[in-house]
């Protein structure tokens, strides 16, 4: 196609860039899966959790539920894989291909996350988790017991 729009005259294959294999170049956020036509991109799931350890550190280990799961994205990809349950109550507007660190999802099992993205073909890519002790018996917390605080991100991919 490219050989004939510059066999017509037009510059550059009629301004259309072209991938080797003949098809239109398109940016990373453009791109398709093949078959299932699905956009490549980054998902980054995060959360924050506590736990409190007493003086027998491994068996008295006391964890918090997660209380939100965040997530960060393009919006498009964050609504195909998350759809109802992805809450955008705090960045309501945001156009589909652009960025957003403001959503969390309605749900709080990591696991319903984690199955949800499996299952829309991402990868886990990369991990982090940081913790602190937030509390310990000198800066008022409980006698034996220190809580530490704890964040944690998870970073997807889809080719």
């Amino acid at each position: 196609m490219a050989l004939a729009d510059s066999a017509r005259g037009l510059p550059n294959g009629g301004g259309v860039s072209r991938s080797p294999s003949g098809g239109p170049l398109l940016t990373p956020s453009q791109s398709l899966d093949g078959a299932a036509g699905r956009r490549s991109g980054y998902i980054t799931i995060g959360y924050r959790g506590s736990y409190t350890i007493g003086r027998e550190a491994q068996a008295d280990a006391k964890f918090r539920r997660v209380a939100r799961i965040t997530v960060c994205g393009k919006t498009a990809l964050a609504k195909e894989v998350f759809g109802e349950t992805l809450n955008e109550s705090r960045d309501p507007d945001r156009p589909p291909e652009r960025y957003t660190a403001r959503y969390y999802l309605k749900f709080n099992f990591l696991e319903q996350a984690f199955d949800r993205l499996s299952e829309a073909g991402f990868r886990m890519a990369a991990c982090s988790s940081t913790g602190t002790c937030a509390f310990a018996p000198e800066q008022g917390g409980p006698a034996d017991d220190k809580i530490w605080t704890s964040y944690t991100e998870y970073v997807f991919c889809r080719d």
